[in-house]
């Protein structure tokens, strides 16, 4: 009897506390949910890796005085001159993700003879647009201004960013090469070249984001600014536009594409997997997935044929 009152007792309490982590989670906005949901997932993608021994890394390098706007520096073992750059731009839907989450993606990218530089931008909710852009701009800013110290060539610069870090990568390349864009969103762009961009499983049309935007715009107003596709130009560099067969931003791949291609942009559309093989929204990021590192390994190839030497 003595021991069926305790499991009574013991099954009682987990009910409790699973009615109460369903309150929780119910009344929980959507941006914390998603912030719990994949920070557990990038955990578990990320166990077990250590960074490459034939890269240095410089850690928590910062850019501003907002405790997220920090950045890491990645090149290559042994180099003593400036080397083309990758710019990493970090997706999470605007309201999640770090350096920390694309460090060894970052790092693999710097293993193809690249330096690479991975930043944290201040997310939305509490920072709202357009922190994440003018944060973007501050990096640019940054390495025009410590070029030399961190091996950075700012004569080929190359960006990637994916899901949301496309949507922003789009965005600040046209601003970029759009001066009257630039003027729109109230930016001074540095002096450097940006050779290629890779556009990662984007989001470039906003339609129907109402929720998710509703966290990052401080209001409605701002949704202009974000419809990039009238202000791009000729001038938007060539781009590798990707996605994959089990992407969920997989539709907004091929009219991106096309949108460039009617501009007079020299752009390549690369869509990964297939119907039996179906690989997630930014499997690249995955540096344990084969197909993600064939995906980086494109994209470097991508880089190289714009390298100017």
């Amino acid at each position: 009897m003595h021991t069926k009152k305790r499991r009574w007792w013991i099954a009682s309490a987990i009910i409790a506390v699973l009615l109460i982590v369903g309150v929780i989670l119910m009344k929980m906005p959507s941006y914390r949910w998603t912030r719990i949901m994949f920070g557990i997932s990038d955990f578990f993608r990320d166990l077990g890796l250590q960074s490459p021994e034939d890269v240095t890394r410089v850690d928590n390098v910062r850019y501003g005085e907002d405790r997220m706007q920090v950045l890491d520096v990645y090149y290559p073992r042994g180099t003593a001159e400036k080397l083309p750059t990758i710019v990493s731009i970090h997706g999470g839907g605007w309201t999640y993700g770090s350096k920390e989450v694309y460090q060894y993606y970052g790092m693999q990218l710097a293993g193809h003879g690249f330096t690479v530089v991975n930043f944290s931008y201040r997310l939305a909710p509490e920072n709202r647009y357009p922190a994440a852009i003018e944060d973007t701009n501050s990096v640019m800013r940054f390495i025009c201004e410590r070029a030399d110290e961190y091996h950075i060539d700012t004569d080929n610069i190359f960006f990637v960013g994916d899901s949301a870090g496309a949507q922003l990568n789009a965005q600040y390349t046209t601003a970029v090469t759009n001066p009257e864009y630039a003027k729109l969103l109230g930016l001074s762009i540095p002096t450097f070249t940006l050779r290629a961009t890779a556009l990662n499983c984007g989001v470039y049309d906003q339609s129907g984001m109402d929720s998710i935007l509703s966290y990052y715009l401080a209001d409605e107003s701002q949704k202009a600014q974000l419809a990039i596709f009238p202000y791009i130009t000729e001038d938007f560099p060539p781009a590798f536009v990707m996605s994959a067969t089990g992407d969920m931003c997989l539709p907004y791949a091929e009219p991106m594409f096309a949108l460039l291609q009617s501009k007079g942009v020299t752009a390549e559309l690369h869509i990964y997997g297939d119907e039996e093989n179906k690989p997630p929204h930014v499997f690249h990021v995955n540096v344990k997935n084969p197909l993600g590192v064939q995906c980086n390994d494109d994209e470097c190839a991508f880089f190289n044929l714009y390298t100017v030497r």
